[in-house]
């Protein structure tokens, strides 16, 4: 009983903040994300950068948020027409509310996977490979582990380059500003970067 009450007021000191969908089906959705160190939602102008740089062409393809979070991006995805959506989060809390916020939206269009990304990433790209079609890409690794840890980038990269170009559409990775991303990336080569404070975001589409 009194772990029961502890585990309470445990849940009760995190913190909840919200942002909203910008545009789309779902315009003006309310996305609740926790306030804890592995989470945080992408900035609100680098989240509308990269919608207008993928402008219509992200409708009826797929979206797969790797280290999801709340879900923010893909959520926005959605809402813009994309036809499936693929999340993973390892953080129980934040994968409730993405939990919670999928319900917000069309629950039919999507998965949300939790546990490791690194370990469930071969599943889901299976899923969108056996799918057919192009499938969007966003790689957006833990804040709290970025500064002097490079080793989650060594790994990120090595899951960009077991994708294959009949599957990829772009990949989209929102990294720290002071880390340089390699041109090229297995079959993929970076098409441009752009830079928002702290945070960059490298796009990369299959080689020509």
């Amino acid at each position: 009983m009194k772990y029961q009450e502890n585990n309470r007021k445990h849940k009760e000191r995190i913190k909840l903040f919200t942002t909203t969908i910008i545009t789309g089906e779902y315009k003006g959705k309310h996305i609740e994300i926790p306030d804890i160190s592995t989470t945080r939602s992408s900035k609100s102008i680098l989240k509308e950068s990269f919608f207008n740089t993928v402008q219509f062409e992200i409708i009826d393809k797929n979206f797969v948020e790797v280290f999801a979070g709340s879900g923010s991006v893909g959520l926005e995805a959605l809402s813009r027409g994309a036809a499936q959506c693929y999340f993973m989060e390892y953080n129980k809390v934040a994968f409730r509310c993405l939990e919670n916020n999928i319900k917000q939206t069309d629950p039919s269009r999507c998965h949300a996977f939790y546990g490791d990304s690194f370990e469930n990433f071969e599943t889901v790209y299976g899923l969108v490979k056996r799918q057919g079609g192009k499938t969007y890409f966003y790689f957006d690794p833990p804040f709290s582990t970025r500064d002097g840890m490079d080793e989650i980038y060594d790994k990120t990269i090595a899951l960009i380059e077991k994708i294959e170009p009949e599957v990829c559409e772009m990949v989209a990775v929102e990294h720290m500003t002071n880390l340089t991303m390699p041109n090229e990336i297995g079959a993929l080569e970076k098409i441009k970067k752009k830079k928002f404070g702290r945070s960059t975001l490298s796009y990369y589409r299959p080689k020509a």
